[in-house]
């Protein structure tokens, strides 16, 4: 007696299975076609509902975030392995020290406000790592962004003639950053204020050498994934975004820990 019930103990479960799976179809399809019902319970019992769903969409928010962060490593991990190779150009404008270990090369928008915040950063990480650092900035002007074209423009013909001026004007755009909305007169009276040749400036805006050098910066963005601002390549690892320094701060330790960065 006890050897058949052990042997029908499996048979028992798969019919127990069936049943439940049965069961749960016939409901299901009693709610698709009487929708009312659901409401009906949902009316009586409206302070468990809203909680019952509360918490479910905690949950899947939070699934969320763990997936998302998972991505990240998982992106990290290969951005480590396999970094990207921008180009530095020999008349490159590099603030910080030339040749040092840490390379920021940004992909920016002067009329971008999380380019804003990416200044910012920027200009924390170059204090943070004085001596050690070294910072390009590119350009990816947004088409969205009226102005963000002609102040590339504008920052380039400039560069042509002074790299300090340049690193000025940069600075100049992004503290005052609402000013960029009166577009050309505003460029022209920094340009002014900051002593640039106006008339070499204008002849230099349209030139061959300022359209090329911007295009060549939206290709190498675009080969890179960069479609948002600010875009950042730390050691060629990709940052999409305005991160705080400590993300930034984050990955120099990886890269340190990895053996691809010495300090």
């Amino acid at each position: 007696m006890k050897k058949q019930l052990i042997l029908l103990t499996p048979l028992l479960l798969f019919a127990s299975c069936t049943t439940q799976e049965r069961f749960e179809a016939r409901l299901e399809k009693t709610l698709v076609d009487k929708p009312e019902i659901l409401t009906r319970i949902i009316e009586k019992n409206p302070d468990q509902f809203v909680i019952a769903f509360q918490n479910a969409v905690k949950q899947g928010q939070q699934k969320i975030v763990e997936q998302r962060k998972l991505d990240e490593e998982i992106q990290l991990k290969k951005a480590l392995d396999n970094p990207f190779r921008p180009t530095i150009r020999k008349d490159e404008l590099i603030r910080g020290t030339k040749g040092a270990p840490i390379t920021i090369v940004e992909y920016s928008d002067f009329e971008c406000p999380y380019c804003s915040r990416g200044f910012t950063t920027v200009k924390a990480l170059l204090k943070k790592y004085d001596g050690k650092i070294q910072f390009i900035y590119k350009h990816l002007p947004l088409s969205f962004h009226q102005n963000a074209l002609a102040a590339s423009k504008y920052y380039e013909a400039i560069r042509l003639q002074s790299e300090d001026m340049a690193v000025r004007f940069h600075d100049s755009l992004f503290t005052n950053q609402s000013k960029l909305k009166s577009g050309e007169k505003f460029l022209k009276s920094l340009s002014k204020k900051l002593g640039a040749d106006m008339t070499r400036l204008s002849r230099d805006l349209d030139s061959e050498a300022v359209k090329l050098r911007i295009a060549e910066d939206l290709a190498e963005a675009s080969r890179f994934g960069m479609e948002g601002t600010p875009g950042f390549l730390l050691n060629g690892v990709p940052i999409r975004g305005a991160y705080p320094v400590e993300h930034f701060d984050s990955i120099i330790s990886k890269l340190i820990k990895k053996g691809s960065l010495k300090i």
